[in-house]
């Protein structure tokens, strides 16, 4: 009877050994090999993958995996911070295990699993640290259909322990000089079109505040699309279940943007006959998009501050403060510092909102993503219209090329989606595009005519370097071709010229 009473407690006995040999590992590469091969004989799965996120939460790294009873050699195979894996995206922003018994890959984005086998069952296990921050997933694969789900209880606490022992291992190193890592492409764009050099630097930075609950200052020109890479941070960081709000300080008067942000109780005022939650309250656990933010008046500013500091919101007529957990993304076109300057912004909530800030790149600087742009218009206001595609004309692009665009992505939009409505033969033509012309006065010469003759002189000079070839002279001076082309027909730059 004693034998009989002893076998079930064989996988705590493992387990127990397990942990030991975790404890006494002194190096990273050893702790996670050990992990892997731990996971492996106590899961009995055909393939075990360890993925932890780098430091800064940009990518997940390929660091230990087993395969075919052995362990195999990794060299932290990353995967964007976007990547489009809606299992292991899961398991990182719910910090919740996945189990499938039947794992159907025509349903299911299976592509992080090794090529060539036939995975049937699959678990995924979040890792998290002691604060219970998710530091990485674990993966268990079978060749044959299996309830994995089981395992979690016994998985969990191993690589809850070698995630601490990393965590010691890493803060006993000695400090080593930094390594400069080389910008990996972005792997959706976060649904947004452009991959001129500017928006891949956004890219870059977006990548940065997916995972931290920093707040995040949005500057820019007017339509540039601010809204839209604040949605971006929202719908691919770990708040993208809980809700997005949405506020534009310019669109109302002080006393009603104050009732709206922080919400109101029972006769704060004449009207106030029930007691109303705010915004903040509204997208508790979600994030808070505070549109030009430097119209704000300074007394709300005071409020957002303390919100900011203390996490603490207090609505009109109460006497207490209640906690809220918003993430706050800020958006002006405003030059906030000169703001500060001329005493219309307050300079502790400036600081407090430039810990990282975003500036989005004006159309004009975005190069050939204009015409990307202009199709994508193009298609969605076809498809609104419910009629066939409009083809374009190289003149018609030629001509949005050259144009500076101060109204930016928006002004671009409203352009293409009017030349739609305009075009009867399902061409898009030039014509079909009346931008704005600046009108010169008749005697002396304006600050666009000076301009003009600057630029003149310019594009002359680099073409008579070039020996007139307009494809290196535009490569010389950072322009699509068809932008020069166009900019020599505006400034009437001939041949005789060169």
């Amino acid at each position: 009877m004693l034998p009989e009473a002893i076998q079930p407690l064989r996988p705590t006995e493992v387990l127990l050994q397990r942990f030991a040999r975790l404890a006494q590992e002194a190096s990273r590469d050893s702790l996670l090999g050990e992990l892997i091969e731990a996971a492996a004989q106590l899961s009995q799965a055909d393939l075990c993958q360890l993925y932890l996120l780098d430091a800064t939460h940009t990518s997940l790294n390929l660091s230990a995996a087993w395969l075919d009873e052995q362990r195999q050699s990794c060299h932290d195979d990353s995967l964007p911070a976007d990547y489009d894996g809606q299992l292991l995206q899961y398991c990182l922003f719910q910090n919740r295990p996945l189990a499938l018994t039947e794992l159907h890959p025509s349903l299911h984005a299976v592509d992080f699993l090794p090529a060539g086998y036939t995975w049937k069952s699959l678990l995924c296990l979040p890792l998290a640290d002691a604060q219970g921050s998710v530091q990485g997933v674990m993966v268990c694969a079978t060749h044959r259909t299996r309830d994995l789900e089981t395992l979690s209880g016994l998985l969990s606490p191993l690589g809850t322990f070698a995630i601490a022992q990393l965590n010691l291992l890493q803060t006993s190193e000695p400090e080593t000089a930094p390594v400069v890592e080389s910008v990996k492409p972005c792997a959706s764009g976060y649904g947004m079109i452009g991959d001129s050099v500017a928006m891949r630097g956004v890219y870059q930075l977006i990548g940065k505040v997916l995972h931290n609950p920093v707040t995040v200052l949005l500057t820019g020109e007017t339509g540039t699309g601010k809204e839209l890479v604040a949605r971006a941070i929202h719908d691919c960081g770990a708040r993208r279940t809980q809700a997005f709000v949405v506020q534009n300080c310019a669109a109302l008067p002080e006393n009603l943007l104050e009732s709206e942000l922080f919400g109101y109780r029972k006769g704060a005022f004449t009207g106030a006959d029930r007691d109303r939650q705010g915004l903040f309250d509204a997208a508790n656990g979600g994030t808070l998009f505070l549109d030009e933010i430097g119209d704000m008046p300074l007394t709300l500013q005071a409020k957002l501050l303390r919100v900011l500091q203390e996490g603490e919101v207090r609505p009109l007529g109460s006497t207490e403060t209640h906690k809220v957990d918003v993430r706050i993304i800020a958006a002006t076109h405003r030059d906030l510092y000169n703001q500060v300057l001329q005493g219309n912004f307050r300079e502790d909530l400036y600081y407090r909102l430039t810990h990282f800030p975003i500036e989005l790149p004006a159309l004009r600087e975005r190069g050939d993503d204009i015409p990307r742009l202009a199709r994508h218009f193009a298609e969605n206001a076809c498809s609104f219209l419910q009629r066939e595609p409009c083809r374009w004309t190289e003149a018609a692009l030629d001509r949005l090329a050259g144009y500076a665009f101060p109204g930016n992505v928006r002004e671009l939009k409203g352009l293409v989606e009017r030349a739609v409505l305009l075009c009867d033969g399902n061409e898009l033509r030039p014509e079909h595009f009346p931008l704005r012309q600046e009108t010169m006065p008749e005697v002396g010469l304006t600050l666009r005519e000076r301009m003009d003759q600057l630029e003149r002189g310019l594009v002359i000079d680099c073409l008579r370097k070039n020996n007139g070839n307009q494809t290196h002279a535009a490569r010389e001076l950072g322009l699509p071709r068809r932008t020069l082309l166009y900019r020599m027909e505006r400034l009437n730059i001939s041949p005789t010229d060169l």
